[in-house]
């Protein structure tokens, strides 16, 4: 079995353990899971967080939840299979790879109804472990494509987190940094901070210093700037949903560094594995973006609020970049051009 280190199960397989990224990057602090509630709680507050690293986490969670269902029938067994996978789904709206793996532990126990118990059991494991095998290798693939463009010396900038911890290894739209820097490849990246939870300076920074990248972090509002001084050649980004016309959700302030890459001329690429595309969302108009709490602008980070006391707040965690500004979108099996109607539903053939 593969591992990775922030998402595992505990040796008796009774409990989710996960590398706690709110704290990061001041505390590395492991937690463990038993409940629906706790694992539910670790998503809406992105204790676990990315795409990806959500679909993982998502199938050995509804393992961990299973083995303490009722076994008095498989029926009764799975109606509480499909209530918890419905109340997990619900978490968070927006990244596609929670319920496309939520669905695939759902498929298990719908053909499971001949099995024992044991042996759902096991079918719910062998199927939580793939999707995590399924995704070191996504990622890999991932990395060589977007690898494939850049030449030493070459700048990138990317927004938010979308690195090992957003994923299984290497990551998505870092993983050619990361890649790079294992083969001796001299690559600058400069790190959006991300706001308003900063996982650009927390995450993205401390995984690419930690893997041997030389990376600058800047505020969101100085992207403009880096790349008018002619030090980004490529733009890299992740993304947690892609409409079939190409239109992808991600981060919010990921629009905004597409509008100013085309400005500049400079490629605009995002990065994800193919379960991240949804061809029954037609565009991007059609994505549902999570809403949160204003707090999070108002006084998270501070020691002291830093705005008036009951100010609205407008507070998405998305946005969606048309797909008119994207230069390619890669994935494991390889990088899809416009138009993306056609180059996107090749991938599915």
């Amino acid at each position: 079995m593969q591992h990775i280190d922030h998402i595992r199960l505990s040796p008796d397989g009774e409990k989710l353990v996960i590398l706690d990224q709110s704290l990061l990057p001041g505390s590395v602090r492991y937690i463990e899971l038993t409940t629906a509630e706790e694992m539910y709680e670790a998503i809406k507050s992105l204790r676990v967080r990315g795409a990806p690293a959500i679909g993982i986490f998502a199938g050995f969670a509804m393992y961990v939840l299973s083995r303490s269902m009722s076994r008095g029938s498989h029926g009764e067994f799975a109606r509480e299979f499909f209530e918890v996978s419905a109340y997990l789904n619900s978490s968070r709206p927006t990244a596609v790879n929670l319920s496309w793996a939520l669905r695939r532990m759902e498929r298990v126990v719908s053909e499971g109804a001949g099995l024992a118990a044991d042996a759902l059991e096991n079918r719910l494991l062998a199927e939580a472990q793939a999707i995590l095998d399924e995704d070191i290798g996504m990622c890999a693939r991932i990395s060589e494509h977007g690898l494939s463009l850049l030449k030493p010396g070459d700048g990138v900038l990317t927004h938010c987190n979308a690195g090992p911890m957003a994923t299984s290894r290497y990551g998505t739209a870092i993983g050619p940094l990361i890649l790079g820097a294992e083969r001796g490849i001299k690559l600058r990246a400069f790190a959006d901070e991300t706001r308003p939870l900063l996982q650009g300076a927390r995450l993205t920074s401390y995984e690419l210093q930690n893997a041997g990248v030389d990376v600058t972090l800047i505020c969101d509002n100085m992207a403009s700037v880096v790349m008018k001084n002619g030090w980004v050649q490529f733009c890299f980004v992740g993304c947690d949903r892609v409409a079939a016309n190409g239109d992808t959700a991600n981060k919010i302030g990921t629009s905004g560094v597409a509008i100013l890459a085309k400005h500049y001329g400079i490629p605009f690429y995002v990065l994800g594995p193919t379960s991240t595309i949804d061809l029954n969302c037609p565009s991007g108009d059609r994505i549902e973006i999570e809403q949160r709490d204003g707090e999070e602008i108002r006084s998270m980070w501070y020691t002291r609020p830093m705005a008036p006391a009951g100010v609205r707040c407008y507070n998405p965690a998305f946005d969606v970049t048309d797909h008119t500004l994207i230069s390619g979108i890669i994935t494991e099996k390889g990088i899809c051009r416009p138009p993306y109607t056609e180059s996107l539903a090749k991938l599915f053939k």
